[in-house]
């Protein structure tokens, strides 16, 4: 079972994710706000496995991205993934900057979104690869001495790595190395461990010295 948290301010969007997701015999509903300053109380004591955050919430609220960053020191082992409007925006880089997994449009299909739910529990990163590729990005001219990182990682953990910070997705990854996405889920689970991270950001600062 999946237990599910949403933040979104827009009242009727919030109910109807609620409805639409709440029919599926996997997830259950363990949370509903319309601001992050009940977020940020609530989520801590429901601990869900996946958040779903929105990014605006007005002039009275701190930011969704703000609320994500802040969560994330407290309850690092929560997913979240960004409910937007934005598509691929400077404000959705910086949410998974902070500490997001992924996003999806409120525009997105029932289908879509439940998808999107079930690969960021499965370890993937819903994203778009414009937007895996700007974050790959940032950190491609800060690429410092790994030597101590590639003594603590596999060879082929290192290729999966290195390819991640080209900003390939994971299925791109599996064909690349022509392996199976199953198994470049679970490197990235072995690398997120050995480098004692808990997202793809983390995971390329630390390797790479940023």
């Amino acid at each position: 079972m999946i237990n599910l948290v949403i933040v979104e301010d827009d009242t009727f969007l919030l109910n109807t994710l609620s409805l639409i997701l709440q029919s599926e015999k996997d997830i259950e509903i363990i949370g509903l706000f319309c601001n992050t300053e009940a977020a940020l109380k609530e989520i801590p004591i429901l601990n869900p496995d996946i958040v779903l955050m929105d990014l605006d919430f007005g002039t009275h609220y701190m930011t969704g991205i703000e609320c994500i960053a802040r969560l994330k020191s407290i309850v690092p082992d929560i997913n979240f993934l960004i409910l937007t409007i934005y598509g691929d925006h400077e404000k959705v880089f910086e949410a998974l900057a902070v500490g997001a997994l992924g996003y999806i449009l409120k525009s997105s299909t029932k289908e879509k979104i439940i998808e999107s739910i079930h690969e960021l529990m499965e370890g993937g990163s819903p994203m778009t690869p414009s937007i895996a590729r700007k974050i790959a990005m940032s950190f491609s001219n800060n690429k410092q001495d790994t030597h101590h990182y590639d003594e603590v990682l596999t060879a082929r953990e290192i290729e999966v790595i290195n390819l991640i910070s080209k900003g390939k997705l994971e299925k791109e990854v599996a064909d690349e190395l022509r392996i199976s996405y199953k198994t470049v889920k679970s490197h990235i689970t072995n690398i997120y461990s050995k480098l004692q991270v808990h997202t793809r950001v983390d995971a390329l600062n630390k390797y790479f010295g940023r």
